[in-house]
């Protein structure tokens, strides 16, 4: 634990489940996280982190506002005592593992099985005094047999020693994330911005306290990490060849994506609402087994207000600087900025880009970045800024640029609309809707930008010269970005509709949810110390929602 972030209290009114942001991680989603922290004084928050390694995480990047009364950092790929224990190898409970199998063969064939209903039987299960203990996971005779029964019947890879330890990495945090849960203060809501760890922590608060879990996703978590999954292997010319690469997964590497949609269906299940950032997602949500009912989508947004004098700041002089804001990271695809930037600088000398992001996150990727740039004899060109002000930053920039591979709904280009600069983006998550507008209303104020398919820099860089070369063009984009911003992105349209998610989920009674779904039915869930106090009223979830 960073000390000067420890902070305990007994209890809170929302509990947010945050893995690898808020606090030590700049990005869109930490600033979102930031501004929500701000926006609602009146509630007290609690956080729990969830992240890989201490050591991989630096000072934080955000002050805690006074309004969150309790932190705590977890750490799901430190050394624990359990591996330096000496093994010793007990029965285990052959019943649970058998329940588990089943699990695993629903997970699989899909059908008519509620997988869903089972993992929530499942979460019961898991513990350090429950029958899948870790201890039975990582010693017990049971395990191994189980490990080797699913080897045998669907690993595609030869190597039993890779299988094994895949599974036992990808399993093993489960029982501390547990442990966290038994020890978290108890909270009337609990928030998880992503699915994967942080929404399996979501579940296992949910059946165990009986309280109501939001699940908000920005990205699609396990898009996201098939992406990362594929980094090694992604970089094509077009997004049908993305597509098709995607098919090429490695078996371990589909084990992990199929993990990780488990973990996300578990956390859909539990959930009392389901926040997506624009309307694909959420289709994607329900395609991943989220019920249709439960989902909405409240888009990201901007102080206007704030932003707008940075409009009147901007001065008359050549457009010819073209920023990219974000994280110099792969998935951010910096390389095919710097790419465009050589290509536009034939017909445009002057040209400038600016890189404008930390780089700590990967610094191998930055220091590529870097000698890219200076192969391409681009060092009056492009200029790595590092992380820097937006307010100080914005008015000096022509043209926004997002060139990731992946995105939701990206607040560096509504921050822009909202500083008068129009963006040139890929075509991912809602940037086109962003650029071109969604529904009549929105599209008859015109396009604030371009959109170019994924990692093809010669498209990239006619779309910047277009745009940098032609002044109306260039007004007209402006301006439509604007009144975009405006009319349908503000942070005040956000933060009132969080509020009353808020206080409707706040006030809900506690709930003891059957395996069989929201109304009850079959055998009530063991839901723990919190929900123990508050049994008398589980006759209460009938007409709840």
């Amino acid at each position: 634990m960073k000390p000067s972030l420890m902070r305990r209290a007994a209890d809170a009114d929302v509990c947010l489940l945050l893995e690898g942001t808020f606090p030590y991680v700049r990005g869109g989603v930490s600033s979102w996280v930031n501004e929500m922290l701000r926006s609602y004084p009146e509630i007290r928050f609690a956080i729990a982190f969830i992240g890989s390694r201490e050591e991989d995480y630096k000072a934080a990047a955000y002050a805690l506002p006074d309004n969150v009364v309790h932190f705590e950092a977890h750490y799901l790929y430190e050394t624990s005592s359990a591996d330096d224990q000496a093994a010793r190898e007990i029965p285990g409970d052959a019943q649970a593992f058998a329940q588990s199998a089943a699990l695993h063969e629903a997970w699989r064939n899909g059908g008519e099985v509620d997988a869903g209903a089972m993992m929530a039987d499942m979460v019961q299960l898991i513990g350090d005094k429950a029958p899948l203990s870790e201890e039975q996971f990582l010693t017990s005779r049971a395990a191994w047999d189980f490990i080797v029964d699913q080897y045998h019947r669907h690993c595609t890879d030869p190597s039993f020693t890779d299988y094994f330890w895949t599974v036992r990495i990808m399993h093993k945090p489960l029982w501390q994330l547990a442990r966290v849960a038994e020890q978290l203060p108890p909270a009337k809501v609990y928030h998880t911005v992503s699915t994967g760890y942080a929404g399996f922590l979501g579940a296992l608060l949910h059946y165990r306290t009986g309280r109501p879990l939001l699940v908000s996703e920005h990205g699609i978590y396990t898009k996201e990490r098939k992406i990362d999954l594929l980094q090694s292997q992604w970089i094509r010319d077009n997004r049908g060849a993305f597509e098709r690469d995607i098919s090429k997964i490695s078996y371990f590497r589909e084990l992990w994506v199929r993990f990780f949609e488990a973990l996300g269906k578990l956390a859909y299940d539990a959930a009392d609402d389901i926040v997506a950032l624009y309307e694909a997602n959420r289709q994607r949500q329900i395609a991943d087994g989220a019920r249709a009912a439960r989902t909405r989508n409240i888009p990201n947004g901007v102080d206007v207000d704030g932003l707008a004098p940075l409009v009147d700041k901007r001065v008359a002089r050549p457009r010819n600087v073209v920023a990219l804001i974000g994280r110099v990271v792969p998935i951010k695809d910096i390389k095919t900025f710097i790419r465009a930037l050589f290509i536009a600088s034939r017909a445009m000398p002057d040209i400038e880009g600016w890189i404008v992001g930390p780089e700590e996150e990967d610094p191998a990727y930055a220091q590529e970045c870097r000698a890219l740039a200076e192969s391409l004899g681009l060092a009056s060109n492009v200029k790595f800024l590092g992380f820097q002000r937006i307010d100080e930053i914005l008015p000096q920039v022509d043209v926004l640029a997002l060139t990731s591979i992946s995105e939701a709904l990206p607040l560096v280009v509504l921050e822009g609309f909202a500083a008068g600069i129009p963006s040139i983006t890929t075509d991912v998550g809602s940037c086109r809707q962003l650029i071109e507008g969604y529904g009549d209303e929105d599209r008859a104020l015109g396009a604030a930008g371009s959109v170019v398919p994924i990692a093809n820099p010669a498209a990239f860089a006619q779309a910047v010269l277009d745009l940098l070369g032609d002044e109306p063009r260039w007004l007209a984009a402006q301006q439509a970005g604007l009144a975009r911003v405006r009319r349908f992105y503000t942070k005040a349209q956000m933060i009132d509709q969080y509020r009353v998610l808020y206080q409707r989920l706040m006030a809900a009674p506690s709930q003891v949810k059957g395996a069989e779904g929201r109304q009850g039915g079959g055998c009530p869930m063991h839901a723990g110390r919190a929900a123990a106090a508050q049994s008398s009223q589980s006759a209460q979830t009938e007409g709840v929602r």
